[in-house]
């Protein structure tokens, strides 16, 4: 499990076995360089053992806070403040936590051990359990190296990745025997395998008694300064920090306010490919604008299509679970050139869940019948249509997308419908799809990334700020008057980018041979998911197959084949 973790922490490894509980860890050094914050970390006069993943940004104001509660301290780190912090005020030590962690602490004298995840699950906790053993890692990779978990296909899940765009919501994952900590979890298990979860964080949406008459200008004072706040948490480390810089707006608005707070030379980095059916491939022109204006030292990373093949399957390896994004290789070959840099770069993903930036946030506004209205927007299918593509055995009898949707839309917190699907998108769809791709890619090279716009005061802060606001100027209108206030008008007016990456979009040639081979494979067709049918479908016209929002139907189909192959499921 460990060597399957080795990229992820190419630094250090370590294993602490002690009666029937074992730790593993793979480090990368980014904060207290030396060994003594090597990890598992063990407390003896605690009792207490860690094994941590992520950083925690406030580490030195409870570092101080702790010592001043009679704490002594042995490494520089932010581990051992996790330790003592535990230790100090239980499992709701991570209440006071400003960053991003998935960990477990075992307890010595109790037997007990507990795993928590951060807020938004930047940090991924993957965990495989039957009567007699539990298994955690960073990766379902790493628990498939156990040869231990049922790799049989959730059929639940596999309905969803078909319909919710590719998004399978925790517990579940894909294959049956692997399960993931939500987001915002606590799970205490006790020595005699008793297990009880906690969820520690859910902001409430809707304006705070007294701001229901702030105006447009008061709500963009207060993100400009929250921003500011998380922008510089993240700067945290013993080693430079960098930014992914794609030219949006999100990106575009760190390096300014980097250049703000007297970053100078900072290292940003931008990736483009070729052209294909007349789409561009890159977004230069914006990101050469920003450095250029902030006198960035700037990396403009070029992968012509041949390299794109060439790196398919080390991208679809590198997946926790099966990622459909066209961004995945993007990422994952932008990490792999940053990380010849730098250890930690911050990254723009998160604001358009949190500041109302996609396209089907409008039409929610005033819905008579909001499940509708998201279901016809983001949905890739409706269950009518998946009964022609699933292969019969493989069907649920209800549509488990709407289901799920219907019932997290029917939660208190959040009246208006805009805040139901900016709530459902920042728990769930956030999680397990731009947060996840962004963790897998980037350390599959041994690259941190650290995503400003999840600081949970901003995203408290936003989920407050009423929809008509967010909703001004097409959507995310707060987080574009605080731009105006920083970067060029040039970035924040311009159509909505993406990481386009056109070849795997409109497939042809090579691609097309590549995704035809997988599916027409033997063990495709012994594990029969799909219709011939379909599939003929899709190999005779992959154009004609486009999902409601640009993504490539057979696509699709093959990226979930090719990575249950990789992983040798």
């Amino acid at each position: 499990m460990g060597d399957c973790l080795a990229p992820r922490g190419p630094d250090g490894a370590g294993q602490v076995m002690r009666g029937r509980v074992g730790f593993g860890h793979r480090r990368l050094k980014i904060i207290d360089l030396s060994e003594r914050a090597e990890q598992p970390m063990v407390d003896p006069e605690l009792g207490l053992t860690i094994a941590f993943n992520g950083c925690i940004y406030n580490y030195p104001a409870l570092r101080a806070e702790l010592e001043g509660l009679g704490y002594r301290f042995f490494s520089s780190g932010d581990t051992e403040v996790i330790l003592k912090a535990f230790h100090a005020w239980g499992a709701h030590c991570v209440k006071r936590f400003h960053g991003m962690f998935a960990f477990a602490i075992h307890e010595r004298d109790s037997g007990r051990v507990t795993l928590a995840r951060d807020r938004f699950g930047i940090k991924p906790l993957y965990v495989a359990q039957d009567e007699k053993r539990l298994y955690f890692a960073s990766s379902l990779p790493a628990l498939l190296r156990t040869s231990d978990v049922d790799t049989a296909i959730d059929r639940v899940a596999l309905n969803h990745y078909m319909t919710f765009h590719a998004v399978v919501p925790a517990p579940m994952t894909i294959l049956k025997g692997v399960r993931k900590l939500p987001p915002a979890t606590i799970r205490v298990i006790e020595a005699d395998g008793r297990s009880a979860d906690e969820v520690f964080w859910a902001p409430p949406f809707g304006p705070r008694a007294g701001e229901e008459n702030l105006s447009a200008d008061d709500w963009r004072d207060a993100v400009l300064e929250s921003l500011r706040t998380a922008v510089s948490r993240r700067m945290v480390a013993d080693v430079p920090v960098g930014v992914l810089l794609s030219g949006g707006v999100d990106s575009s608005l760190l390096v300014g306010l980097l250049a703000e707070m007297g970053q100078t030379g900072l290292s940003t980095f931008s990736i483009g490919f070729e052209e294909a059916n007349g789409e561009k491939g890159d977004e230069f022109r914006y990101s050469d604008l920003i450095a250029e204006r902030y006198q960035a030292n700037h990396h403009q990373i070029f992968v012509p299509g041949s390299e794109l093949m060439e790196h398919l399957p080390g991208t679809i390896a590198a997946m926790s679970e099966p990622m459909v994004s066209y961004d995945n290789v993007g990422f994952y070959l932008l990490s792999r050139e940053v990380s010849k840099h730098i250890k930690v770069v911050q990254s723009g993903q998160g604001a358009d869940e949190i500041f109302a930036g996609y396209h089907w946030y409008p039409p929610m506004a005033g819905a008579a019948d909001p499940l509708s209205a998201y279901a016809t927007a983001f949905f890739d299918r409706n269950h009518a249509t998946l009964a022609r593509q699933l292969s019969p055995e493989w069907m649920t009898e209800r549509d488990e997308s709407r289901d799920f949707v219907a019932a997290h839309f029917a939660r208190p917190g959040a009246d208006d419908p805009v805040d139901k699907a900016l709530r459902l998108d920042a728990q769930i769809m956030l999680v397990d799809d731009p947060v996840k791709r962004v963790d897998s890619m980037t350390m599959a090279w041994g690259l941190e990334a650290r995503v400003p716009f999840l600081d949970h005061e901003l995203a408290e802060l936003a989920a407050r700020i009423p929809s008509r606001h967010q909703l001004a100027h097409g959507g995310k209108g707060v987080l574009k008057e605080v731009a105006r206030l920083v970067v060029p008008h040039e970035v924040i007016d311009r159509p909505k980018g993406y990481f386009p990456v056109p070849q795997l979009k409109y497939i042809s040639g090579p691609y097309l041979d590549m995704v035809r081979d997988t599916l027409t494979s033997q063990a495709a067709r012994e594990r029969g998911l799909f219709q011939e049918s379909y599939l003929s479908a899709l190999f005779d016209d992959p154009t004609a197959h486009i999902t409601p929002l640009r993504g490539s139907e057979l696509w699709q189909v093959a990226l979930l084949e090719t990575w249950l192959q990789a992983q040798g499921v």
